[in-house]
Parts: C-alpha cells; sequence; structure tokens
C-alpha cells in the first residue's frame, strides 16, 4: 500500500509548459497561458493505492501535523485495505511521517512500514497516479473550488485497477534501474 499528498491547482497543472513557436512569436497568444494571481484557489489531497486499486481520497484542511496524518491513516488507509495478509505500508520521510505519534500509531494498528533511506528520491509510484488524475482534471476547466472537487473525485474513481497492479508489478524493475544507474535519471 502506497500512499502520499499532493495539491490540486484550480486553474491548470502547476508544473513547467513547453510550447514549440516560431521565432518572434513568443507573446502571440496561442503559445501562453492565462493565470490567475495566487492560482485562483487549490485543495489539499491524500490518497492510497495497491494493486487492487485506488484507495479511499481525504482533502486535507489546513496544515498537516502528525496528529492529523494519524486520524486520516485511520478513517482512510484501514478502510482502503483490499489486500491480505503480509503487506507493506510506503510513505515518504516527511515530518509528519515519522512523527513520534505516526510512528506509535503505525505500531499499535500492527502496520508495517516500507524503510525508506533520508534524502532519497521520491520513487513512489503513486506519482504516475497523482498525473493520471491531475490532467483529466485540468482538461475539465473547473470554474471553482467546489467544481474541482467533484471533478477531482470522479476523475480518481475512473482509474481502472489495472492501472495500479501495473505501477505495483513494475516497481521492482523500475528501482533495479535506479540502482544500475547509481541513482542517476532513467527511462521511467
Amino acid at each position: 500500500m502506497r500512499s502520499d499528498e499532493t495539491k490540486i491547482e484550480l486553474f491548470g497543472i502547476n508544473s513547467t509548459r513547453h510550447v514549440w513557436k516560431r521565432r518572434n512569436a513568443a507573446y502571440d497568444p496561442k503559445n501562453t497561458i492565462s493565470n490567475v494571481k495566487h492560482g485562483g484557489g487549490n485543495i489539499m489531497l491524500w490518497r492510497c493505492f495497491s494493486a487492487k486499486g485506488t484507495g479511499q481520497l481525504h482533502r486535507i484542511k489546513g496544515t498537516m501535523d502528525g496528529t492529523m496524518y494519524c486520524q486520516i491513516l485511520g478513517e482512510n488507509l484501514l478502510p482502503s485495505l483490499k489486500m491480505g495478509c503480509g503487506w507493506l505500508f510506503q510513505h515518504d520521510n516527511d515530518p509528519k511521517h515519522t512523527a513520534k505519534a505516526t510512528k506509535e500509531w503505525l505500531k499499535k494498528k500492527h502496520i508495517k512500514v516500507l524503510v525508506w533511506p533520508s534524502q532519497s528520491p521520491d520513487f513512489n509510484p503513486i506519482e504516475y497516479l497523482w498525473r493520471e488524475l491531475k490532467v483529466p482534471v485540468a482538461k475539465h476547466q473547473p470554474r471553482n473550488l467546489n467544481e474541482l472537487k467533484r471533478i477531482r473525485k470522479e476523475e480518481w474513481d475512473k482509474i481502472p485497477p489495472e492501472m495500479c497492479a501495473k505501477l505495483v508489478a513494475n516497481y521492482k524493475k523500475h528501482l533495479t534501474y535506479v540502482i544500475a544507474n547509481k541513482g542517476f535519471a532513467t527511462k521511467y
């Protein structure tokens, strides 16, 4: 089971975009992207997934700390489990994930956590699923936060379990490439 948090912007995907243009056409309207000062709003999300499919969605309100993270796990991780015995939980080394309260909660619930080295690259395959969510949400062009909330849930629910299974199945190969390349960039 893997989990992570992300932010979804109301107006578009918060990433760099590139366009091919003719010389002296940089400011042509078809080569520019409109924006709204301060982004127009966003929502923070926590989600998890396993080889069996996506888990429950949780909107994060406010600043998350270890206590809030434990509450999110209790309300969303446990009900999302669709696996049998012998599974591991993966999250990164964010301070709220490594907080004493979080470690105690996970131990109390008998949840084994995948050991993750500090300052490591983000190899959590959930990053691919975040992209599968953000691109279609941006295409809908929600006009307000209520539309954004509704659309992101609809789009997350459309992610097929087969995609999740493929991400989990390819994870070992992905890590093998990273190790072989001594931590440098790979085709993944």
